[in-house]
């Protein structure tokens, strides 16, 4: 555990922090914006902590209508759970700041700005699951527009082309307030490493820091399909149901765009350690570890380099067999066995 006392400045400061918290109540989190030839002005939408509603009047229906053409669901805010228990999530934070800040130990200061980050990133991948959900699974029945193997995700932050229309997508008032009240207890925490390190208590801070870094950054990385590039081959990874991704023991993210070349790199490059993710053929873009999926290798399932090999969440092995043929496996490092052997024969 680590000791000692904040002090009083890093009390006000926290207490701060926790404070701006609340202009989310009043202020936006975020703001996405689309401009087509039919919409030169633009549509545009706020996500706030308990509802989404369009810049203008209209323009929440604008953008169903206008998602309607290419089967989008419709956006509808009342449907979003997240928005009727995000006003509690974002209360417990300010409570337990001010909390933190009365009782003034430096623990609780980390450990609260452990929880802050972890909120953070689970709200961001929270949003960029609910951008793919809208994105991909599209009614194409009745879609007037289709175009095959086509995904309009919006970006989780920045600019995308999605056919003939522009999306943005920034961080609004709120969201700025959220990641200044984190940058002022960022502040306030290596302020504090500088008083725990007169008083020989720094090293359980920095312990606790460096383990939050590496949680943050030992995680997958959404492939960007038809713009991030093979690690091992060097082509555009640009099937969704194929791509796949190592993060090696020291943090660093490697995409592929085949199972079978993160295998042979694998293989080549004597990896240990680390993690692997896979994109399941029946979850198209999501990011999977690859000890939850199973590996079928079938002719009737060719792959981008040739292997065969693909990847399924949620089925049995026998379902597998029965459907594709071929063989399955259950643990990874057959897989690499077997492209790796195959390697050898070609």
């Amino acid at each position: 555990m680590l000791k000692g006392n904040m002090s009083r400045r890093s009390r006000l400061l926290l207490a701060a922090a926790a404070l701006l918290i609340g202009a989310t109540w009043f202020l936006p989190l975020w703001k996405v914006q689309l401009v087509a030839p039919q919409y030169p002005e633009g549509l545009g939408m706020y996500i706030s902590v308990d509802r989404v509603v369009g810049v203008s009047e209209h323009d929440i229906r604008n953008i169903n209508a206008l998602n309607h053409y290419i089967g989008m669901k419709p956006i509808e805010p009342d449907a979003i759970p997240e928005l009727r228990f995000m006003p509690f999530v974002l209360a417990v934070l300010i409570v337990t700041g001010l909390l933190a800040a009365m009782i003034g130990k430096r623990f609780l200061l980390y450990g609260w700005l452990a929880l802050f980050v972890l909120v953070a990133i689970a709200g961001l991948v929270d949003f960029y699951r609910w951008g793919y959900d809208y994105g991909h699974n599209l009614d194409l029945e009745n879609a007037a527009i289709k175009i095959p193997g086509m995904a309009y995700q919006p970006p989780l932050i920045g600019r995308k082309q999605l056919l003939n229309i522009t999306a943005t997508s920034w961080p609004a008032l709120g969201g700025l307030a959220l990641l200044a009240s984190m940058l002022l207890t960022a502040f306030t925490g290596f302020g504090e490493l500088r008083a725990a390190r007169r008083s020989k208590h720094v090293l359980p801070a920095l312990a606790l820091l460096a383990l939050l870094a590496s949680a943050c950054a030992n995680g997958p990385q959404p492939i960007a399909f038809g713009t991030d590039q093979c690690e091992k081959c060097q082509m555009g990874i640009m099937d969704h149901r194929y791509g796949a991704e190592l993060v090696t023991a020291k943090g660093k993210v490697m995409k592929f765009d085949a199972i079978e070349c993160m295998a042979s790199y694998e293989a080549i490059n004597h990896v240990q350690g680390g993690s692997r993710y896979v994109t399941p053929y029946n979850a198209p873009g999501e990011l999977v570890p690859v000890e939850d999926v199973l590996i079928v290798r079938s002719d009737k399932l060719p792959s981008p380099m040739g292997a065969n090999l693909t990847a399924f969440k949620d089925i049995s092995a026998d379902e597998l067999r029965r459907q594709y043929g071929g063989t399955v496996w259950r643990e990874w490092q057959q897989v690499v066995n077997y492209v790796a052997a195959r390697a050898k024969q070609h």
